[in-house]
């Protein structure tokens, strides 16, 4: 129950720290050239952390794995319309808050189940919420990106 408790306070303790991050590199003018770079990649490796060993703690490792292969792609997705002269697209239904949300959510009633019942739905269910979420945001953010280039080559 402790182990859950406190995995569900890191994660919202890491988006904190993000947050506050940003805020003081953008609001305090404090940006750099390398700044982006260095919020992108511990992003990408602190998800997939997260998510792997959300797999290992529901004994399906292959859904942990593909869960942070889901995540990660989103963000590639995102970054690479970007990359297009396009306005980076933060949509969902599970964009970073969005699984970080489930995660914590779950990591929460995880250890009240856990402790009274002995099971792990929550938790299972939440690898599961992340890893489809994660797919159809990469399927409606590539929509989004295909129909904003055909916009811009009509233009």
């Amino acid at each position: 129950m402790a182990t859950l408790l406190a995995t569900a306070a890191c994660v919202q303790l890491r988006l904190l720290c993000n947050l506050l991050d940003g805020m003081v590199a953008v609001e305090g003018g404090r940006q750099t050239p390398t700044g982006a770079l260095y919020n992108e990649v511990p992003d990408r490796v602190a998800d997939s952390l997260f998510l792997v060993a959300l797999g290992y703690a529901v004994q399906a490792p292959w859904l942990g794995w593909f869960a942070a292969l889901a995540a990660a792609l989103t963000a590639y997705i995102r970054v690479l319309g970007g990359s297009f002269g396009l306005a980076q697209d933060f949509r969902g239904p599970q964009a970073k808050p969005h699984r970080m949300a489930v995660l914590t959510a779950a990591c929460v009633l995880g250890a009240f189940e856990l402790e009274f019942n002995r099971s792990s739905y929550a938790l299972l269910a939440a690898a599961w919420v992340i890893a489809v979420g994660s797919v159809l945001t990469c399927v409606l953010r590539t929509r989004a990106i295909a129909r904003a280039l055909v916009e811009r080559g009509r233009a």
